[in-house]
């Protein structure tokens, strides 16, 4: 689905005078605090930089004759590299962006939000022709500097919430309720739930909502829930199924967040003996290709992780090309359609 998001006229870039008339002090002051310069009261230096956070105020690196100009590169913040889901999403970036001037320079935040803050402070100063930034939860500073960044921005991976500028992305929560009714239609009946904790991994969590609201709505509910930090891996995945199983054996359907820890719990039932998905089925999350080379095709759903990223850069590529830099033409707003497959571990209903 696409459609035009309506948007309030777009703001102004922030200035020093700005920061100055919020902070309270002169402009030179507020100039001298930013770059780490001259002699500046410790109390003023932070009432400056408070003020500054709270506009969401970013400093030009872009010096002399530059100053008002843009570099041709588009800063794309991702959460993770050792996730196999971005490295896909930044090749959709490539592919679109090979085609122009601009190039993409990527920043990883960890899924940590202070850190999320660090590298969108420092990507902006180099004022990029745009903006692609994994998921739509932000701090207020960083989200204040997004809203104030003067390009395009582009939120991808979800569209369960409002964007800032625009957005491209699955909605999570509708992902998990169709795997919801694809087990449940499947006469599972004792189902647990593998993954990440969520706090900081919010699609992770929308999908979980999703999922447990459909379950209710069949009159079934998540039995036994294992959660774990970290990074994904196949070496988790078991640990975590063989957990689960010792402790709620009557468990007959394991959903996991992501299909990394999904075929970690199929090598563990493998090594086990269990059936599946007779005595147990399996499902996972993303449609990751590299796990067809596994005696049976994990259920999962494909997240469109290639095709957000090309989206994404597409609407940055082309709103540059246009000189809507501002987004005086609104945001746009593209929801993907994720698609389930049923594989080898999970029956047909």
């Amino acid at each position: 689905m696409n459609q035009d998001a309506p948007k309030p006229p777009p703001r102004r870039p922030l200035t020093l005078r700005d920061v100055s008339e919020a902070s309270g002090v002169s402009e030179m002051t507020v100039s001298r605090v930013l770059r780490n310069r001259g002699d500046v009261s410790q109390a003023t230096r932070e009432r400056v930089l408070a003020a500054a956070k709270r506009l969401g105020y970013v400093p030009n690196k872009i010096a002399g004759a530059l100053a008002s100009s843009r570099v041709n590169l588009v800063a794309v913040v991702i959460p993770s590299l050792s996730n196999m889901v971005f490295p896909e999403v930044l090749t959709g970036v490539g592919a679109v962006l090979d085609d122009t001037e601009l190039q993409p320079v990527v920043g990883v935040t960890h899924y940590k939000p202070e850190r999320a803050e660090k590298v969108l402070y420092e990507m902006l100063s180099w004022r990029p022709s745009g903006v692609i930034v994994a998921g739509l939860e932000h701090t207020d500073a960083a989200r204040a500097m997004l809203a104030n960044a003067g390009c395009p921005v582009v939120e991808i991976m979800d569209v369960d919430g409002e964007p800032i500028d625009s957005m491209v992305g699955i909605s999570h929560r509708r992902a998990g309720r169709m795997m919801a009714e694809a087990i449940a239609g499947a006469g599972y009946k004792n189902i647990g739930f593998a993954g990440t904790k969520m706090p900081l991994d919010h699609r992770a969590r929308k999908r979980f909502e999703g999922f447990t609201t459909a379950l209710a709505k069949a009159g079934l509910e998540v039995r036994d829930r294992e959660f774990y930090a970290g990074g994904s891996g196949l070496a988790k995945g078991r640990e975590m199924t063989a957990t689960m199983l010792s402790r709620t054996p009557e468990l007959d359907f394991i959903y996991y967040s992501n299909d990394m820890i999904g075929a970690g719990g199929m090598l563990h039932c493998l090594t086990a003996g269990i059936d599946i998905p007779g005595e147990l089925g399996l499902a996972g999350f993303n449609g990751v290709e590299m796990l067809a080379a596994f005696p049976q095709k994990l259920a999962t759903m494909d997240a469109c992780r290639r095709e957000i990223g090309e989206a994404a850069a597409r609407i940055v590529a082309e709103r540059t090309a246009s000189g809507d830099l501002a987004g005086e033409g609104g945001g746009t707003v593209i929801e993907l359609e994720p698609v389930l497959a049923l594989g080898d571990t999970l029956k047909r209903g």
